[in-house]
């Protein structure tokens, strides 16, 4: 095999005269660039079985776990991240991760779920 060309001082011309500063935020805008494409896929790109692993890994059980995964399946929510709706009710809420779920599989918190995920109003 071929060794490769160094050539590595023409193709890095236009980073030599940038400041630290400048440096980091091109290596970020670069980073931005290569990671956007992949949040854009996971967005769109989930299953049920991946937002299961999620919520055992958030601490709750596999029975926990799949009844959350139907659940916000069936109201077509699925894309948003089961852990992610479990986690913002959470917090809205300020109870614990394991607390929220449990609440959300007996049945409660559905309409701020909707509020927050759906843009849904309440006319209470």
């Amino acid at each position: 095999m071929k060794p490769r060309k160094d050539d590595f001082l023409e193709r890095s011309k236009h980073l030599q005269k940038m400041t630290d500063d400048e440096l980091n935020q091109y290596f970020w805008h670069l980073v931005e660039k290569v990671v956007d494409p992949l949040i854009e896929l996971a967005k769109t790109h989930t299953s049920p079985s991946v937002e299961r692993s999620v919520l055992l890994r958030m601490g709750f059980n596999s029975i926990e776990a799949s009844k959350l995964v139907d659940m916000i399946f069936q109201r077509g929510l699925l894309g948003k991240g089961a852990g992610h709706i479990v986690w913002k009710i959470a917090k809205e809420k300020n109870i614990d991760i394991i607390e929220a779920g449990r609440a959300l599989i007996e049945g409660k918190f559905w309409e701020d779920v909707d509020r927050i995920f759906k843009g849904v109003k309440n006319d209470a």
